[in-house]
């Protein structure tokens, strides 16, 4: 009986001892968490005012780039044969302009001034004065039936130059249509050869809005169609009927080129205006003319030599409830008007 009071004695110390050690465990943990808990708290809530503002820009920037991304063109930089496809505020075209400004170009601007469309010319020529390639050297090539319409002429800038080419009267804008691409070809010959390295043609009831710069060089230029951007090709209104000399066939075209704005070297600009020229004669002696007028022959002539640089819709804009929504618009059209 004596060993039962032995045994018993020192569990009474020990289990103390246990209890002790747990409680500081117990407080030793309460102690850690309370000052991890206010170290992170320190971390958020500083009170230093140039860190809650760099918060702020932070969280500024994330979302302009959020924005930014929203507002980007969702079509590629490239075609699909790899030829650039030119958004103007891109990195890409900025070093296309950084390339081509570090030599001296001279670019011919060519327009047709028929009938009532002598009320754009003006316009047209003091906003290319101010947003076509501005710093380069440019001739502005004006094809009229009536010469009068420049009296008094335009004052320009420097190494800015324009010439009035006389034509014949064309009245109607389907005649004007049917012989534009001969008139082309006869003033590429002369003199427009012989003066310019790029020519480009634009159609004269439109206003440079935004700057056209040294992006848009190329051996041969075309602009996508504002109203079939993102369109699919189903869709395109291409020449359909066999007997025509522009049509198209199923398996044919990636994508449709408004024929408001289209260039590129002289020497590729006149073999394109002559080829057309030939298909639109050939078709006019079977007493044919494509639904789309010579828009349907540029682009039959632009499936079979491929555009070594396509423009966006930004640099041929319409006021239409089918014209896309772009980062910034650079050639817009005045009126969608064509004389009776």
């Amino acid at each position: 009986m004596a060993l039962f009071p032995f045994c018993k004695t020192p569990a009474g110390p020990v289990r103390v001892a246990r209890i002790q050690l747990v409680l500081y465990c117990f407080l030793l943990s309460l102690i850690i968490y309370f000052l991890n808990g206010r170290k992170a708290a320190v971390s958020v809530e500083s009170p230093h005012r140039a860190s809650h503002a760099l918060g702020k820009e932070r969280e500024k920037a994330k979302t302009d780039i959020m924005v930014f991304k929203e507002a980007a063109p969702q079509t590629p930089l490239e075609t699909p044969w790899g030829a650039p496809l030119v958004w103007g505020d891109t990195r890409k075209s900025a070093r296309r302009r950084a390339k081509f400004a570090q030599r001296e170009i001279h670019t011919g601007l060519l327009a047709f001034v028929v009938g009532t469309y002598a009320q754009f010319v003006r316009r047209f020529l003091s906003s290319a004065e101010t947003h076509f390639l501005p710093g380069q050297m440019v001739t502005y090539y004006i094809l009229t039936d009536n010469p009068r319409t420049l009296d008094p002429p335009i004052e320009l800038g420097p190494d800015r130059h324009l010439k009035v080419v006389p034509i014949a009267e064309l009245p109607g804008w389907e005649r004007l249509a049917r012989r534009r691409m001969a008139l082309l070809t006869d003033a590429i010959k002369n003199p427009i050869s012989s003066e310019v390295e790029y020519i480009f043609c634009a159609d004269i009831d439109q206003e440079f809005v935004a700057p056209v710069g040294e992006e848009i060089l190329g051996d041969l230029v075309a602009t996508l169609h504002p109203e079939l951007y993102g369109m699919p090709r189903n869709a395109f209104p291409y020449e359909v009927e066999e007997v025509s000399s522009a049509c198209v066939d199923e398996d044919e075209g990636d994508y449709y080129y408004t024929s408001e704005l289209y260039g590129g070297l002289v020497s590729e600009m006149y073999r394109l205006a002559q080829a057309c020229s030939l298909l639109i004669l050939q078709d006019q002696a079977n007493g044919i003319m494509a639904r789309g007028l010579e828009e349907s022959y540029l682009n039959r002539y632009l499936i079979d030599h491929r555009p070594t640089c396509v423009l966006s819709p930004e640099y041929s804009w319409w006021d239409s409830a089918l014209a896309p929504d772009v980062p910034v618009q650079r050639l817009v059209s005045l009126g969608r008007q064509r004389e009776a």
